[in-house]
C-alpha cells in the first residue's frame, strides 16, 4: 500500500496518524497498562499497538469510529502478545517515559489499587473492564471484544462482583 502513495500523500498520512496518536495516547496507554504493571512491558506493548496501528492505518475504512478501532487494535495487540510472551520469548527492552499513573497523590495509588485488581483476573474480563471504566457504551463494548450486549451486562455484573471480592494482597 505504502508504495503506491506519493511523497505528499505519504506526508499527509503520517500527519494524520501522529495526530490520531496524540489524540488517543491515553487510550492506548491505558489498554498497555491494564496488561502489565511493569514500566518496560507497558513501553514494549505501547510501541507494539503503534507499530500495528500504523500497519492498519492506510486501510481504515471508517465503518467504525477511530476510538473503536484503536481499542480493537490494542486488545487485540496486548492478548497477542501476552500468549506469545506466555511461551517465554525473549523481548529486548525500550525504554520510554510514559508513566501516566503515577503513585504520588492519592488518585494515583487507587488507581494503582484497582489496576493490581484488574490485573488479577483473566485477559478478556480485564479488556471487558478496561472498556467501561473508560465509559464505553455496552454496545461498543461489545462491538469491540465481539460478544453481544447482553454478554457484556452479565460479564461486567460477574466482573464487578469478582473485583469486589478481592484483596491487593
Amino acid at each position: 500500500m505504502y508504495k503506491r502513495l506519493f511523497p505528499k500523500q505519504m506526508k499527509d498520512l503520517e500527519l494524520e496518524f501522529t495526530k490520531m496518536v496524540r489524540e488517543h495516547r491515553k487510550t492506548i496507554y491505558s489498554v498497555c497498562y491494564f496488561f502489565s504493571d511493569n514500566p518496560t512491558v507497558v513501553d514494549d506493548l505501547f510501541q507494539e499497538v503503534l507499530v500495528n496501528l500504523w500497519k492498519g492505518f492506510p486501510e481504515f475504512r471508517n465503518e467504525s469510529s477511530i476510538k473503536t478501532w484503536i481499542w480493537r487494535i490494542s486488545l487485540n495487540t496486548c492478548c497477542s502478545i501476552q500468549k506469545r510472551n506466555s511461551r517465554n520469548v525473549p523481548t529486548v527492552p525500550l525504554a520510554i517515559d510514559r508513566d501516566l499513573f503515577s503513585e504520588q497523590d492519592q488518585v494515583g495509588r487507587q488507581v494503582k489499587m484497582l489496576y493490581d485488581r484488574i490485573n488479577k483476573l483473566e485477559v478478556f474480563d480485564r479488556a471487558i473492564i478496561l472498556l467501561w471504566l473508560e465509559s464505553m457504551s455496552y454496545d461498543e463494548i461489545a462491538a469491540i471484544v465481539g460478544i453481544t450486549t447482553q454478554a457484556v451486562t452479565s460479564r461486567l455484573f460477574r466482573i464487578k462482583e469478582q473485583l469486589k471480592s478481592m484483596s491487593n494482597n
